[in-house]
């Protein structure tokens, strides 16, 4: 579909306004399942943040099984909406949202709590034991490269050594009150790194090699802490690893049960420098030129959606449409409006089409996404912040 096109169908809409182009949605979610080697597939909901666009990937196949969230707020209001097998993705010290997840689990519900650190697991322990429920954990792995004077990963578990995971194990083996049903092991510098960029080729050149050092280590690390947990009395219901960016190594260990994938279904920008990425851009957002400054410069209402991170121009929306339009470097993209510099003819009223780096973030901006397919508007998507909610 043309922007044209996609002009048309919102003519009289609301601007700024949000859509999602179902039928590149549909081409991602057959590419995602013809690349994970029949692996389970856990929707990664940072990425997306819409209750029934969630819904909508996990009737597409048996495949797409359970959900992979970020905070325990989150778990319990998709549990409350008939979403079932979550995994919280990162670790809580909460006592309040672990005991609301508790009552969850109490009621039959399937909630998994993410732990890297003893300190959490006792948390978990207690309000289990107050609650006299067996609760789930997933204990997670470090799997950053750690070479002499560079990391190459993320900082994130504290379980990075065999010897740290049989500490953690023993004293999980004592507790009656949480199970360790799972493991996961991200290879962030794989999965949420590009490895390919125009403008950086030498950067680019020394990431890709980082990349395959670090496949070799996770694959190991993967295999001992599977060995160590199983030689420990263990018994795993999944073992989860990897992300869009790395879905074809992951799904390729015979360790792996299931690979985590969020961005992949949507496309952000961000995700376009993976060479083996043929995944297409479904999700974009319309701003609407509002003023016309100078020549050539046009200024368009709204447009500060930038991702997170590290600072960098990769984490500005991507101008789509018009073609060789441009930001003004010493704005970017605004609070509240975005002047674009563009050489061709823009009217007042007209649309300017543009990508987030970060598919999840821009949810946070709008209460619905628009549904396009075969030239039509089908679907209106709540997002969280329609549904009223804000979990970060």
């Amino acid at each position: 579909m043309d922007f044209s096109t996609y002009s048309k169908l919102f003519d009289g809409k609301e601007k700024p306004l949000a859509y999602v182009d179902m039928d590149l949605l549909d081409q991602n979610i057959a590419d995602i399942l013809a690349t994970t080697n029949n692996k389970n597939i856990r929707i990664g909901s940072k990425s997306i943040r819409s209750l029934p666009l969630i819904k909508y990937i996990l009737t597409k196949h048996s495949r797409f099984n359970g959900v992979f969230c970020f905070t325990p707020s989150e778990a319990v209001f998709l549990s409350e909406n008939g979403v079932d097998n979550i995994l919280i993705g990162y670790p809580t010290v909460n006592k309040l949202e672990i005991k609301r997840v508790i009552k969850q689990i109490k009621s039959g519900k399937e909630i998994i709590f993410m732990i890297d650190d003893i300190k959490q697991v006792m948390l978990i322990e207690e309000s289990g034991k107050a609650h006299n429920v067996h609760v789930p954990i997933c204990i997670d792995i470090d799997m950053s490269l750690r070479l002499p004077f560079i990391r190459f990963g993320v900082y994130r578990s504290s379980t990075s050594s065999i010897q740290q995971l049989e500490e953690a194990l023993r004293t999980i083996k004592q507790l009656k009150n949480v199970k360790l049903i799972g493991m996961m092991g991200y290879e962030a510098q794989i999965a949420g790194i590009p490895d390919y960029s125009e403008k950086q080729r030498l950067q680019s050149f020394l990431i890709r090699q980082l990349k395959k050092a670090s496949l070799k280590k996770v694959k190991n690390l993967r295999k001992e802490c599977l060995k160590t947990i199983h030689s420990n009395g263990f018994s795993l219901s999944f073992v989860n690893g990897g992300g869009t960016g790395s879905r074809h190594s992951t799904s390729d260990e015979a360790s792996i049960t299931e690979v985590t994938i969020g961005a992949g279904f949507l496309q952000p920008s961000l995700f376009d420098g993976f060479s083996q990425t043929t995944l297409k851009p479904a999700l974009g957002f319309i701003l609407e030129v509002s003023r016309h400054p100078s020549k050539h410069v046009y200024t368009c209402l709204g447009g500060g959606y930038v991702g997170s991170g590290s600072t960098g121009n990769e984490k500005l929306p991507k101008i789509s449409h018009p073609l060789k339009a441009k930001y003004l470097s010493f704005e970017g993209a605004g609070e509240v409006q975005t002047p674009i510099f563009y050489k061709g003819n823009l009217q007042i009223g007209d649309d300017v089409f543009f990508r987030p780096s970060k598919s999840g973030e821009l949810c946070e901006r709008f209460s619905t996404i628009y549904g396009v397919s075969d030239g039509n508007v089908t679907h209106t998507f709540n997002t969280y912040r329609g549904d009223g909610q804000c979990f970060l």
